[in-house]
């Protein structure tokens, strides 16, 4: 029984958004779960599918937080 956990920032797709929607975490989902399916041959019903959303403060790489990183990167390319 696999169990895979997905995490993705706590971050809408669209500006009027603050998160995933629920359209979204079930194409992941499915997605996921396909890719078990396809690649180790494990059933639908047996794969765990698990979508942790980050706060966007928690996420950071590049040595700096996540909106430091985008802000330094978009500098960058202006």
């Amino acid at each position: 029984m696999p169990i895979v956990t997905v995490q993705v920032t706590r971050e809408g797709t669209a500006p009027d958004r603050s998160s995933v929607t629920a359209e979204e975490k079930a194409a992941i989902i499915a997605g996921v779960s396909k890719v078990m399916l396809d690649v180790l041959n494990k059933p639908l019903e047996s794969t765990y599918v698990v979508i942790e959303e980050i706060d966007l403060d928690n996420w950071g790489w590049g040595g700096l937080p996540t909106v430091q990183y985008r802000k330094k990167k978009a500098e960058e390319k202006a």
